[in-house]
């Protein structure tokens, strides 16, 4: 299913994302290192278990781009520009190895382009829960919307 268009997009409008995502150990190191964060308590188990945490954490960074990677299907597939940034990223609880990881979206606001008669800006909410329905991640997020191309008869 192609992704909605600025015009599909309701202030108000919520999704409950059914696309979940169980992480690994083998995802966390692999960003990890990949991402040139060499973070013990990402990397390094026995340096983990010293910690509060008892074991090691999954990148919060990983975790936020897993939770609008998430959203795509629903909302935004095909049908965004790009990106414009991201805003208030919070990630209350951790992430650990073997979570199951799912998204919900809400639309905060929307608007014309000023500079883009063939786009407008959508503000979306995301808020990422683990498989007890704990909230592990939340940002704002503001998407450049191609807007619905005319149909033009032929």
């Amino acid at each position: 299913m192609p992704g909605l268009y600025f015009e599909d997009f309701e202030v108000g409008c919520q999704f409950r994302h059914e696309l979940g995502r169980t992480v690994s150990e083998a995802d966390n190191t692999m960003f990890s290192l990949m991402s040139l964060n060499p973070q013990p308590l990402h990397i390094d188990a026995a340096f983990s278990e010293g910690t509060e945490w008892g074991q090691r954490l999954f990148n919060s960074l990983f975790t936020l781009a897993i939770m609008i990677g998430m959203t795509v299907q629903d909302t935004t597939f095909g049908t965004t520009i790009g990106n414009l940034g991201m805003s208030e990223v919070r990630f209350p609880k951790p992430v650990f190895h073997g979570d199951t990881l799912r998204a919900e979206t809400l639309i905060i606001s929307k608007r014309e382009s000023k500079s883009r008669p063939d786009a407008g800006l959508v503000e979306f909410e995301h808020h990422c829960f683990n498989q007890h329905g704990t909230l592990v991640a939340s940002c704002r997020r503001m998407g450049l919307m191609r807007k619905r191309p005319n149909e033009k008869a032929t």
